[in-house]
């Protein structure tokens, strides 16, 4: 039979372990929460290094004496842990949003045919794609008389969008977002931003574009436009060599193809060469940690003017 002092003993020994599993649940969490900050603390000191470094990139490709192909555009560190990597390209291997949508005012209306186009070969049925187009240019004209199948304020006004539209050119490619229908076209295609720009000076840089848009711009197919391509790149199909082989103008690269007058009348304003725009991105890591920065310059071997600046952390 036990006594009462045995039963005390065997209480007090249950209290024991109690103190000694909240002491190690103490313990584990004040461990878990020094890992936390360590980590913190870690990424944080990454994160900013990654920041330098990208920085570092952008200031080497700012520089007119640096060429596209230049080995010091990539850099590494610690073994390869730290480092950063940038590259020069030209804003011209876009559309120009803004220039499709403008009224040139020398007759020349807004290039809608080239658009719906490009939404067509997206996926987008031509009755939608012409209320996009239409949406568009009532987003950027000056008045408030509304295209055939277009939308001015009284549609906008209708969600809740005050002041929309705002009967201006576009500031950025995000502002494209808030025009009726683009939700669909972004739908469609989720890399649209990889087709246009605010900021070239001209049309389609036929130098510097991919073969898929300098297709869509001059109505050609895609292997008449890789072959402008070659014919740019040389004979080692390497952009930025000794080889290459540029077009001095958009009208030499038109006389290769051998357009018809009137297809190449229709055309010829949507292209150009040498765009001064250049594109700067320049990514810097530290560790798992990643950080870019983009720079759009106007003239960067010249009298260098930002027209754009930002960052962007890099998952």
């Amino acid at each position: 039979m036990k006594t009462g002092h045995q039963y005390k003993r065997g209480s007090a020994l249950v209290a024991v372990f109690w103190i000694m599993s909240i002491l190690s649940l103490a313990v584990f969490t004040a461990i878990q929460l020094l890992y936390y900050e360590v980590d913190l603390t870690t990424a944080k000191v990454q994160g900013n290094r990654a920041r330098h470094l990208a920085e570092m990139g952008i200031s080497i490709a700012a520089n007119p004496a640096i060429n596209r192909d230049d080995p010091l555009l990539r850099r590494g560190f610690k073994g390869g842990l730290e480092g950063f990597e940038a590259k020069i390209r030209s804003e011209g291997a876009k559309f120009n949003i803004n220039m499709l949508l403008a009224d040139r005012g020398d007759g020349a209306p807004p290039d809608k045919a080239l658009l719906r186009e490009m939404l067509g070969s997206w996926g987008m049925e031509l009755e939608e794609a012409q209320e996009v187009v239409d949406a568009l240019v009532d987003w950027v004209d000056g008045d408030d008389f509304e295209e055939l199948n277009g939308a001015e304020a009284p549609y906008y006004e209708e969600f809740g969008m005050r002041n929309q539209p705002y009967n201006r050119p576009f500031f950025g490619l995000n502002e494209m977002r808030l025009v009726r229908g683009w939700d669909r076209v972004e739908a469609l295609n989720p890399n649209w931003q990889n087709w246009f720009t605010v900021w070239s000076a001209g049309g389609l840089d036929i130098n510097e574009a991919e073969p898929e848009l300098i297709a869509m711009a001059a109505e050609i197919t895609v292997i008449e436009a890789t072959a402008i391509q070659d014919r740019v790149y040389g004979l080692d199909a390497i952009r930025d060599t000794e080889d290459d082989q540029p077009f001095s103008s958009s009208a030499e690269a038109l006389d290769l193809l051998g357009l018809p007058d009137i297809q190449r009348a229709i055309v010829e304003p949507r292209l150009s060469v040498n765009d001064p725009t250049s594109r700067l991105e320049s990514t810097g890591w530290s560790g798992d940690t990643r950080s870019r920065i983009i720079l759009i310059l106007r003239n960067r071997t010249g009298r260098p003017a930002i027209l754009e600046r930002r960052e962007e952390f890099v998952p």
